[in-house]
């Protein structure tokens, strides 16, 4: 992976999770009603896009982690 891969698998990866973090702080900072079924979602993509961005930001910074199969599945990105 080359340092250009890397810089834009982490802006889209930090994209990503502003937008997922956006939506959870609707509900939980400005008091938007969600389904629960909704919610879980909301907070599921939140989480599974942060750690897709913390993956980013450590392989950028040249710290790669050894357990990368979580970030590697299959996830929502809406």
């Amino acid at each position: 992976m080359t340092n250009q891969d890397r810089v834009a698998a982490y802006k889209e990866a930090y994209d990503t999770w502003q937008r997922h973090l956006a939506a959870l702080h609707e509900f939980f900072l400005e008091g938007k009603r969600i389904d629960p079924l909704r919610l879980k979602g909301v907070l599921t993509r939140e989480a599974r896009s942060k750690r897709k961005y913390d993956h980013a930001r450590l392989a950028l910074l040249g710290i790669e982690e050894d357990d990368s199969s979580s970030v590697n599945e299959d996830e929502d990105e809406d």
